[in-house]
């Protein structure tokens, strides 16, 4: 794996980061989680912005968007106790098809 996966990666898990974060600052109004939005969103740009010097954008941000789109839902499920039904679950197994798909498609 070389470098620029490892920062899209990280630029994944700062977005899921601070998307949670945003469900967490109940509308902002709890301060450390407020915080947290803006330094992970900030990190995260920074690293996809290291990422799509050597990967193709249009597969970065797909990618980049997919994986943390399923991860963020996985979370709401789990951590947050959101509604799981079957459509949501195909929905999320064909965002990572998806994925998959345009990963390969090089």
């Amino acid at each position: 794996m070389t470098t620029s996966w490892l920062y899209l990666i990280t630029a994944i898990l700062f977005e899921v980061a601070a998307t949670t974060s945003m469900k967490l600052s109940e509308g902002f109004t709890r301060t450390i989680p407020s915080v947290l939005i803006f330094i992970c969103y900030g990190i995260c740009f920074s690293f996809l912005t290291l990422a799509i010097k050597k990967i193709e954008v249009n597969v970065a941000y797909s990618i980049g968007s997919g994986l943390g789109t399923a991860l963020i839902a996985s979370i709401g499920v789990i951590w947050f106790r959101e509604s799981m039904s079957l459509v949501k679950f195909l929905s999320i197994a064909l965002i990572i098809v998806g994925v998959v798909g345009i990963n390969s498609a090089k």
